[in-house]
């Protein structure tokens, strides 16, 4: 068709830019308006990153902060608690070391004891040994109650023995109490055993031998 002018292949097409009308770029109040973010609203970012002890350092009343409410109140608990043992430590009482017993007779046991060769010449044993045995029962803890006396009966230097005569208060017609509490091997054994804890002074030997000692009523 004449008149026509169609457009090669290789001919480029230019495509017109199309451009928003005016009245759609401008804002409604005519103004373009930024909004400032709010300083208690953190970023999601912050957010993240805030630590979950961070309620703890909430203000409870005033510039009290939760963490130190809890931590009076465990304080306080402990006081309590050292208090609690404190008092009842001060306030036990034992029965049985404030148990009257009525002691309604007396039981009385002889107690020889072999002195070695090189302590016969002493001349304070025989006293030694008189305080020795009062301070020995007098100081026991389950026979202090009961003794009475201790008199020395016959210090032999010829023999190499001292006889002594015990005395205890014990309860009237108590069978159990004399077989278990006031028995010759429970008295012989805590003279025993304190002679094996301290010597005698001057006689360091005395009283190390159980056959050194007898007991007989």
């Amino acid at each position: 068709m004449e008149g026509a002018d169609p457009s090669s292949p290789g001919e480029e097409l230019e495509l017109s830019v199309l451009q928003e009308p005016p009245e759609e770029q401008r804002p409604l109040n005519g103004a373009l308006q930024v909004l400032p973010a709010s300083a208690d609203d953190p970023s999601p970012a912050q957010a993240k990153k805030e630590s979950p002890w961070s309620s703890c350092n909430k203000n409870l009343v005033g510039k009290c902060k939760l963490w130190m409410v809890i931590t009076s109140v465990f304080l306080g608990l402990i006081i309590v608690i050292i208090l609690g043992l404190c008092l009842s430590g001060v306030t036990y009482v034992d029965e049985d070391e404030n148990e009257i017993i009525e002691l309604s007779s007396n039981k009385t046991f002889f107690i020889m004891l072999k002195i070695p060769e090189e302590c016969i010449t002493e001349e304070d044993l025989p006293h030694l040994l008189t305080k020795r045995l009062a301070d020995v029962y007098s100081k026991s803890p389950s026979l202090s109650r009961y003794f009475t006396s201790v008199e020395r009966v016959d210090f032999s230097g010829e023999n190499a023995t001292a006889t002594y005569h015990l005395q205890f208060g014990v309860p009237w017609d108590d069978d159990n109490f004399l077989k278990y509490m006031m028995s010759a091997e429970l008295l012989l054994g805590v003279l025993l055993q304190d002679f094996h804890d301290k010597s005698v002074p001057h006689c360091e030997s005395l009283g190390l031998d159980p056959a050194s000692l007898l007991l007989y009523e």
